[in-house]
């Protein structure tokens, strides 16, 4: 697509009356694609960086979704990369007129992806350690971006991330998609609405931090680029356990690309405890470490409410009239009879999404933002970080959740940024 195009493209979607102006472009829906397919002029572009684990499935959903196209594929592993870049060329092959297709370009680096003037947005799903870099440079091109919890490595990060998503007006989706599930927005609202009564305790079922692992060095599988797969982590030798997104182990379970299950699970059901707290821009004034009585660190937020790691199946929320606990398919309250509630129109109604994905495209269009912002994402990572800090030093963290400090404790507000290997870095 010719780059004027291309910019005047971007800027009716953002204008107000976005849906009435895109109306006047006649390409028709078979130009590139099916009957059932948006027109082409219509079509969001898409690239995905990082088409492994969870980047398989966003890339499985948006090459059957008639509102995007699929024009470039990264990753890593070259074996990778040209297999998803021939699934998309014969996939939009079947649907084409002549019955053959050959427009989606493969890539190593991300930056050859960024740059391209005609990718109108993201999906980023690469390992933790890499999204802040690329998601910013990403926002700095003007790509929309849906990006995969957990949001950062560190905190310093996240919150540099939401400067960035603002000042470059960007739709920005994270992947804790538990907030486009019905069951857990329930949830939430039972508690905002003081169904319970106030609400005293919130417990969140996850596992635990990651840790330093020293791992003995193996040959580098052809086709793999190590160097830019460890990227602003600190060189390692190759282990297929740091390169493996086994959800068991691999490179999650290890402190120099993940914060473990802390951040990989605590960014869905840490995210839950927020919502169902209103706590979306704010956190906790402490994080209390584990001693004689608790095994597991504790929250303390201002309004008083204590939150729990663990002893729960999922999250659970307890108040002075009952509890609810609320989980993938699965939601329970005591009493019973809590489930029959029914929300009147001046009871709080949260933000209602049936799918993540839908609703991140659904408001590139209209330029709101979608239920899990970048605001939603960093406040929500930010406590999963505070707690492993928490455990790492195995001392009480005092947090000021507006100045974005941790107060007293230098050593501890050193884990507040990772140093970054040169040259990779948020430009």
């Amino acid at each position: 697509m010719p780059s004027q195009t291309r910019v005047s493209r971007r800027r009716l979607l953002k204008g107000a009356a976005a849906a009435a102006l895109i109306a006047p472009y006649a390409i028709t829906s078979r130009a590139l694609g099916a009957p059932d397919k948006a027109a082409a002029s219509n079509r969001l572009t898409l690239a995905h960086i990082g088409i492994g684990n969870q980047g398989r499935g966003h890339f499985g959903a948006m090459l059957g979704h008639p509102e995007g196209q699929i024009l470039a594929v990264c990753d890593v592993r070259k074996e990778v990369r040209d297999d998803r870049s021939k699934m998309v060329d014969d996939r939009y092959a079947k649907d084409s007129p002549g019955g053959s297709y050959r427009g989606c370009a493969a890539y190593n680096d991300y930056r050859d992806v960024i740059d391209r003037d005609d990718i109108d947005a993201c999906v980023i799903a690469t390992p933790d350690h890499w999204h802040a870099i690329i998601s910013c440079a990403a926002a700095r091109a003007g790509k929309d971006i849906y990006q995969e919890k957990p949001l950062t490595l560190d905190i310093r990060e996240a919150w540099l991330m939401v400067d960035y998503m603002r000042r470059y007006g960007i739709v920005f989706q994270t992947g804790s998609q538990q907030r486009s599930d019905n069951r857990f927005r329930f949830a939430c609202e039972l508690v905002r609405n003081k169904v319970i009564g106030d609400l005293k305790t919130v417990h969140v079922g996850v596992g635990m931090p990651s840790e330093e692992k020293y791992l003995p060095e193996e040959p580098i599988p052809p086709g793999l680029d190590w160097e830019t797969w460890q990227g602003p982590a600190a060189w390692k030798p190759y282990n297929s356990e740091r390169a493996s997104g086994n959800y068991g182990g691999g490179w999650r379970r290890i402190r120099d690309y993940s914060g473990g299950m802390m951040t990989d699970w605590g960014a869905h059901h840490f995210d839950i405890a927020q919502w169902g707290m209103g706590m979306d821009g704010h956190g906790p004034v402490e994080v209390i470490a584990p001693d004689n009585e608790h095994k597991q660190i504790r929250y303390r937020y201002e309004s008083g409410v204590i939150v729990y790691h663990g002893g729960a199946n999922g999250v659970l929320f307890t108040g002075t009239e009952g509890k609810v606990e609320v989980n993938r398919g699965y939601i329970r309250t005591w009493p019973e009879s809590l489930m029959k509630v029914e929300l009147g129109p001046n009871d709080i109604h949260l933000y209602k999404s049936a799918n993540h994905r839908q609703d991140w495209l659904d408001c590139i269009k209209t330029r709101q933002r979608p239920i899990c912002d970048i605001l939603v994402g960093t406040s929500t990572i930010t406590v999963c970080h505070l707690g492993n800090i928490c455990y790492w030093l195995n001392r009480n963290i005092r947090w000021d959740p507006v100045r974005k400090e941790i107060l007293g404790d230098p050593e501890a507000s050193r884990w507040l940024d990772r140093p970054k290997r040169a040259p990779y870095r948020i430009a």
